[in-house]
This record gives structure tokens, C-alpha cells and sequence, in this order.
């Protein structure tokens, strides 16, 4: 029977010889949940993800994504899912329309489809007057709005995003938000690292990794009462005094 999950990992494992990078994590996301995926560097929150993304094989567990299996249908997640990284996806030498025909294209889009989806995208983020200006040229936070949009381009089940708002203002974290809400009020699935905790507190529910294994799994209100904490700030240093490691 299919599941009504968008993911699901059980004991979920990767080693390199002796060191576990990931160490047996279980949980589950539901379709159009917005999931924080959070830990210190060296918990193995890039590790994991690495491997729900089809672009690493896991050493034990199981996982599904999108309904597809981690170890025998990685073309398949692939196909299903959105992936924006810390460092951009974008072609800098390329104009924005140009990056967005592109992927478009990776993503087998008609031409037809790679045009109507263009335009809406160019309109969503009123972009329409540097839409032939190089990306190269673009300030930061208009850089990570167009990456996560491009990102969605072939409607996705699943969109990962590996800290997508790093180094920005506040007011461009929170109009990425937005962006962010919005494509999971239309069902998309989101699946959102990051270190800044004020972040945290948007998300529906969060994971906690220390060392590998997940230490706390809740809502930010039940992590804030669980940790007795004002906010999320302190449950990340009371989990993280814990960590021995310091290196992903």
C-alpha cells in the first residue's frame, strides 16, 4: 500500500569505515508540510540529505521519497523533486531567462510549458525588467528567489533547499518565506536546512540532529516546551553542547 508520506526514512544509515555519519534516523514528512532538517556542523544533516536526494547510497535503513525507493529508483526521486543548494544552481553567465529556459529544458519541459512557465515566474517575482540582464548582475536575495523558483519549475513533489538564505538581510529571508508558503499551500513539500533559528520557527515541524542520530523531533512549540526554552535559539545550544563531532 502506498503511503500517504512525501518521505519516509527508517534507521537510516550511512558510514565511511568506522565513522557514522548518519546513524540510523527515522521519521517521516507528510505532503506540503514545511520539515526544518536542522543540526550543527558535523551532525550529518548534509550527509542525509545527500542521500534522500538519490546522490548517495546509504550503508542501512530505508527510505522513500516521494514514494520511490533510495536504493533502486533514484532517477525516479530525481524526476520528482526540486533541489536548491547553499551555493545557487544558477548559471551566472547566463541571462534570467536564459536560466530559466535551461532548466526548463533539464527538467523536460515542452517548449511550449518552458514559455508559460517563464513568464509566471518573471511576473511572481516582478522581474520582467532585468529578465535579459545576466544573473551575475542580480543582487543576492533576487539570486535565491529565482534559484528556489527555478527549482519548482516542473511542479515537484518535494523541494530540498540546503540552507537557501544564507547570508541575505532579514527582510529578503522573510519575502523568501513567503515564496516558500506558497509553494506549500499549493502542496509542495518542503525540506529546509538551516542555521539561522529565527528560521526554524517557520517551519511546521523540525528535526534535531547531534552526531549523527536525531536527538528531538517536534513542533517549534513542543521543542521550545520539551527544552523549557524561550525560543529556538536555546534548544539548538541545549542539544548542541551535547556534540562531539566538528566536521560534516
Amino acid at each position: 500500500m502506498k503511503s500517504d508520506n512525501a518521505i519516509i526514512a527508517t534507521n537510516l544509515s550511512k558510514h565511511f569505515g568506522e565513522f557514522k555519519a548518519v546513524d540510523q534516523i527515522s521519521f517521516e514528512v507528510k505532503p506540503g508540510e514545511v520539515f526544518g532538517f536542522l543540526g550543527a556542523n558535523g551532525a550529518g544533516k548534509t550527509t542525509a540529505m545527500k542521500m534522500l536526494i538519490g546522490l548517495s547510497t546509504p550503508s542501512a535503513g530505508s527510505a522513500t521519497i516521494a514514494g520511490f525507493d533510495v536504493y533502486k529508483e533514484t532517477e525516479s526521486i530525481k524526476k520528482n523533486i526540486g533541489y536548491m543548494s547553499q551555493r545557487f544552481s544558477l548559471y551566472e553567465d547566463l541571462t534570467v531567462r536564459e536560466n530559466l529556459r535551461f532548466y526548463g529544458g533539464i527538467y523536460g519541459l515542452t517548449r511550449k510549458a518552458i514559455q508559460e512557465k517563464s513568464e509566471e515566474v518573471l511576473h511572481r517575482l516582478n522581474m520582467w525588467n532585468v529578465a535579459n540582464n545576466l544573473v551575475s548582475s542580480l543582487p543576492l536575495g533576487w539570486k535565491q528567489k529565482l534559484a528556489f523558483t527555478s527549482a519548482l519549475l516542473h511542479n515537484p513533489q518535494i523541494v530540498f533547499l540546503d540552507e537557501p538564505t544564507g547570508g541575505v538581510d532579514p527582510v529578503t529571508r522573510r519575502e523568501f518565506w513567503e515564496l516558500i508558503y506558497e509553494a506549500a499551500d499549493r502542496g509542495t513539500t518542503i525540506f529546509v536546512t538551516t542555521h539561522y533559528m529565527d528560521e526554524a520557527e517557520y517551519c511546521d515541524r523540525i528535526s534535531m540532529m547531534v552526531d549523527g542520530k536525531i536527538r528531538a523531533l517536534d513542533t517549534p512549540t513542543g521543542l521550545k516546551n520539551q527544552f523549557g526554552a524561550k525560543d529556538m535559539d536555546q534548544v539548538f545550544l541545549a542539544l548542541a553542547r551535547s556534540a562531539t563531532r566538528n566536521a560534516d
